[in-house]
């Protein structure tokens, strides 16, 4: 497997959405984040810098298995949440990845809150209007918040010159 085929794969799965965060890396979510789904895998486009290629929920009861194999090591920042990542595309042959992959989304939505579940289980039209909806509400809040950052900032700047 490689990263395009990695990126078909999840991409065909039920109600997985993408986006790219935090430098070249695809994250693949259960459901859009705006309306509360969850993120399941990641695919480092950047492999040079971070010495993994992908990173995903495994579980804690394939866990400490997948972590044994040669290739396979504990996810920086998210080992905690039993996620491990890929030191190399050959480290998991490619239909058990998939398997896996296809388990890591499944565990994720189960974990999911009713109310997500719900909203995921709209229709696509009715979806996509909640979906922009949130996103609008969560930039306008976003704006907001900057916006009396600068504020704060900006008084506390006039208090330091008196």
């Amino acid at each position: 497997m490689d990263a395009e085929r990695a990126r078909e794969f999840l991409r065909r799965l039920p109600l997985v959405e993408e986006t790219m965060q935090w430098g070249d890396n695809l994250v693949f979510w259960v459901g859009d984040k705006a309306v509360g789904g969850k993120m399941f895998a990641l695919v480092n486009l950047d492999f040079d810098a971070h010495l993994r290629v992908m990173s995903f929920s495994a579980g804690p009861e394939r866990f400490h298995e997948l972590v044994e194999s040669d290739g396979v090591i504990p996810a920086p920042y998210m080992a905690r949440l039993h996620w491990v990542a890929l030191e190399r595309w050959n480290a998991i042959p490619g239909r058990e990845l998939e398997n896996l992959l296809r388990d890591a989304r499944d565990m994720t939505y189960q974990k999911l809150p009713q109310k997500t579940k719900d909203a995921l289980a709209l229709p696509p039209a009715e979806l996509q209007k909640l979906v922009s909806a949130k996103r609008k509400s969560l930039a306008e809040k976003a704006r907001k918040e900057a916006a009396a950052k600068e504020a704060a900032a900006s008084a506390k700047k006039k208090t330091a010159k008196k």
